[in-house]
């Protein structure tokens, strides 16, 4: 094998290696309330998002989800009632390049609406 053909497999195995870091670090499993950022914000609109995702809207234009919130039991009609123009405080975990707008955690009022979390 000549040097060329070395370091085209070189530069190839290495980018690889980072692709596969970069998106297993983009990979949310078994989040941690110390792996969070916490944010509060006002939620002003709910609707079904792809694959069966919650997604809250907030008065800053930012938009949250839960992943796969109804496959999980979550009713749209019950979490309008419970947070729909109310400030909520969301857990969204921490990625290598700053926060998801995945939800980890959604409470209201210290009520815990939904929770990602283990005991």
């Amino acid at each position: 094998m000549n040097a060329s053909a070395r370091s085209t497999i070189i530069v190839l195995f290495s980018v690889i290696s980072i692709l596969f870091l970069f998106f297993k670090s983009c990979v949310i499993h078994n989040p941690k309330p110390d792996e969070c950022e916490v944010v509060s914000a006002k939620v002003i609109s709910i609707r079904e998002g792809s694959t069966f995702d919650i997604q809250f809207k907030t008065d800053t234009d930012n938009v949250y989800y839960i992943n796969r919130g109804l496959e999980q039991g979550l009713n749209l009609d019950s979490l309008n009632a419970k947070v729909l123009n109310k400030t909520v405080t969301l857990h969204l975990p921490i990625l290598t390049f700053g926060p998801s707008t995945h939800i980890a955690q959604l409470a209201v009022d210290n009520n815990i609406i939904f929770t990602e979390f283990e005991n």
